[in-house]
């Protein structure tokens, strides 16, 4: 938020590809890298509406959802992406890439008060089949549960 204002329709949320144990970085998984940079250089400037952040534990990309009467719109380069490092991680294990243990997808979103709201999308082994239609859907609904005010519980 500190690097770009939010507008007022939109909120912004953390979306974490993290391992269960273990480390999921450039380092350990060159060839999942490889692949994650690929899809980086191949969004166009004006396309990107996140920030993607590299972690020990695995990527993290910082986004603003939009908030409309229809519910959450989550940019199609983003679940691209999230795709695409789900796919790579899986590729990369296959090709030499340390460390198989599944990974986890989370959205969170910090409270004005510092509380943060965690939902988990899923958990997926390396051998598992990707479906990426469930989870952009799973994302969605994750993303609209930690967008939900206590009044709408």
């Amino acid at each position: 938020e500190a690097n770009r204002p939010s507008q007022s329709e939109e909120v912004a949320v953390s979306i974490k590809v993290r391992v269960a144990m273990g480390c999921f970085h450039r380092e350990h998984s060159p060839h999942a890298f490889e692949i994650i940079d690929r899809q980086l250089l191949a969004i166009p400037m004006t396309d990107q509406e996140f920030s993607f952040e590299e972690h020990e534990s695995g990527p993290e990309l910082l986004v603003y959802l939009a908030m409309t009467t229809a519910g959450i719109t989550l940019a199609k380069s983003v679940i691209d992406l999230i795709i695409t490092i789900i796919k790579a991680r899986a590729k990369g294990v296959k090709k030499g890439d340390t460390r198989s243990a599944p990974i986890e997808l989370i959205v969170r979103r910090v409270e004005k008060d510092g509380e943060i709201r965690e939902e988990m999308v899923l958990r997926i082994g390396h051998n598992d089949p990707i479906n990426p239609q469930d989870i952009e859907e799973r994302l969605k609904d994750a993303a609209e549960k930690v967008l939900r005010t206590d009044k709408d519980n």
